[in-house]
C-alpha cells in the first residue's frame, strides 16, 4: 500500500493531515484547530446520508460565481498523451440563502478532458445561471437538472466542478463532513506519489526524495518509449528497492509493447501492483488480451481509466471480463455518476481505484473525502497537488486571497517532512490558488 496517510477531521472547517507512514522525522507541532478528535468524530452517530439529503434537503442558491484557477507547476508533468507546465483549471463558488458556502473545481487535462478552460468557463458559467433562476427545490432534483444541463462525458469535468459545489454547502449547511456525508467508512486515507515520464536520473532522484518522505507506493508514467521506460523502472528501483510500482501508460502501449514491459520487469524480478491503461481507450480487444495475459501469466492487475468514462464503459468492461480494475476520476464522470458506478462495479466484483486529472486541493479534497467515507477504494491515487509551485517543506505559509467581490477565509499550509496540515473540508484558498 501506499504510505501517505490523509486523516479526515469532523469540523466544518477541519483539517486534513497527510502524514509519511513510519517517517523518522520529528515533525514541528501543529495548532491545532479542533477540539474534537477524529476518534471522536467517528464515535458520533451519523444522522444524514447523502441519499437521504437528495430527497430531504432543500437548496435554494442565492450566489454562484465560477473563474479561470491558473497554477504553475513545480516541474512540466509529462505523460505518454500530453504535457503540462501550468494547470489552467475553473473554480466554482456556490452560496446558499442560509449563507453557507460550497466550492468546487473543474480540472482541465488536454487530450484527456473533454473541455478546455474557455469552454469550462463558458459552462459553467451557463450553470452558475440556471442555479440563480431555479427556484428551491430538492437537492436531488437539482443535481439531475444540472445532469441535464451538462450531460455526458463532453462535460463531466463541469458538471464535477458544480456538483462539488452544490454538495460541499449542504454538507457545510447541516454542519457534517463530507467524509461522513459519504458513509464515514473511515477519516483516513492512503495515497501514492507520480513520477512523470522524466529520465532515469530525474526519477531515481525523484525516487530518493520520495522514500525519505516516507511514500512506499510510487506511479510510475510509461507510455512514450519502451527502452526508455524499462531504463526507469530499474533507475528507480535501484534507490526505492521497497516500494510497489503503479505503471501507468495513459493509452501509449499496443498490446504488445504492454506484454512486452511486463516480460522484461519479470526477468529483472521486478512485478507492478497493478497496470493502469496499457492501450488505446478504443482498443477493448487489446485491453482484454493484456488484462488476461497479466492476470493469467504475471499475477498483474490491469485497470482501465481512459477507457472507462460511463456506466456504459463499465458494464462492458464487466460483461466482457476486460479489466480487473476501474478507475475512478471525478472530472470524468461527474459526482453523482460515481456513486452509480462505485455500486455497479461493486456489485461486481471489480477492484476500485481513484484518481484525478490535474487539481489543486480544491478537488482533491473532495475527492478524499468521497473515498474515505466510502472506503471501498483498494488504489488511492490523490497526490496531485504535490505538483503546484509554492508547496514547499519546511515552511508555513498563510495567506488572504479574494474570490471576485467576497473575501475568502484564511487558510494556513503548513509543510514539512512527513507531515502536512491542511484547512480542507472548509474547501477555501490553498497555497495552489494564483488568483
Amino acid at each position: 500500500m501506499g504510505s501517505i496517510g490523509i486523516s479526515l477531521h469532523s469540523l466544518p472547517h477541519s483539517l486534513l493531515l497527510c502524514s509519511a507512514a513510519g517517517s523518522t522525522k520529528s515533525p514541528r507541532r501543529a495548532r491545532r484547530v479542533s477540539r474534537i478528535s477524529p476518534r471522536m468524530a467517528l464515535a458520533t452517530p451519523i444522522t444524514f446520508g447523502f441519499n437521504n439529503l437528495l430527497e430531504t434537503f432543500t437548496v435554494n442558491v442565492q450566489r454562484a460565481e465560477n473563474r479561470p484557477l491558473n497554477v504553475p507547476l513545480i516541474a512540466p508533468f509529462t505523460i505518454a498523451t500530453s504535457r503540462l507546465d501550468k494547470v489552467e483549471n475553473v473554480a466554482i463558488r456556490v452560496e446558499l440563502s442560509n449563507g453557507c458556502v460550497g466550492w468546487g473545481e473543474t480540472p482541465i487535462l488536454p487530450f484527456v478532458t473533454a473541455e478546455d478552460q474557455h469552454t469550462a468557463m463558458v459552462k459553467a458559467g451557463e450553470a452558475c445561471d440556471f442555479l440563480l433562476r431555479s427556484p428551491a427545490k430538492t437537492l436531488g432534483s437539482l443535481l439531475g437538472e444540472i445532469g441535464g444541463l451538462l450531460p455526458g462525458y463532453e462535460f463531466a469535468s463541469v458538471r464535477a466542478g458544480v456538483e462539488m459545489a452544490l454538495i460541499d454547502a449542504v454538507s457545510r449547511s447541516i454542519d457534517v463532513p463530507l467524509w461522513r456525508l459519504f458513509g464515514g467508512a473511515s477519516n483516513t486515507i492512503t495515497t501514492d506519489i507520480t513520477i512523470p515520464i522524466v529520465s532515469a536520473g530525474e526519477a531515481a532522484t525523484l525516487a530518493s526524495k520520495y522514500r525519505e518522505q516516507g511514500f512506499r507506493t510510487l506511479k510510475l508514467k510509461v507510455g512514450k518509449n519502451l527502452i526508455s521506460d524499462i531504463e526507469v523502472l530499474l533507475a528507480i528501483r535501484a534507490v526505492h528497492p521497497d516500494c510497489d510500482f503503479i505503471l501507468d501508460a495513459n493509452e501509449g502501449y499496443t498490446s504488445e509493447e504492454a506484454i512486452q514491459v511486463l516480460d522484461k520487469l519479470y526477468e529483472v524480478g521486478v512485478s507492478p501492483v497493478l497496470f493502469e491503461q496499457p492501450v488505446h481507450r478504443d482498443d477493448w480487444e487489446g485491453l482484454g488480451y493484456v488484462s488476461r495475459i497479466a492476470r493469467d501469466k504475471y499475477g498483474v492487475s490491469v485497470a482501465a481509466d481512459e477507457s472507462c468514462r460511463s456506466l456504459v464503459d463499465v458494464k462492458k468492461i464487466v460483461a466482457e471480463n476486460l479489466a480487473d480494475v476501474i478507475n475512478i476520476k471525478l472530472a470524468k464522470v461527474g459526482v453523482v455518476g460515481a456513486l452509480e458506478i462505485i455500486e455497479v462495479a461493486k456489485a461486481s466484483g471489480l477492484t476500485l481505484m481513484i484518481g484525478g486529472m490535474v487539481e489543486t486541493r480544491l478537488a482533491m479534497g473532495f475527492a478524499g473525502h468521497l473515498a474515505a467515507g466510502l472506503g471501498c477504494f483498494k488504489f488511492v491515487d490523490l497526490d496531485t497537488p504535490c505538483c503546484f509551485r509554492k508547496i514547499q517543506f519546511g515552511r508555513v505559509m498563510k495567506f488572504r486571497v479574494p474570490f471576485i467581490s467576497s473575501k475568502m477565509p484564511e487558510a494556513m499550509v503548513d509543510f514539512f517532512i512527513g507531515k502536512i496540515l491542511l484547512d480542507m473540508m472548509a474547501q477555501t484558498v490553498w497555497s495552489t490558488f494564483e488568483l
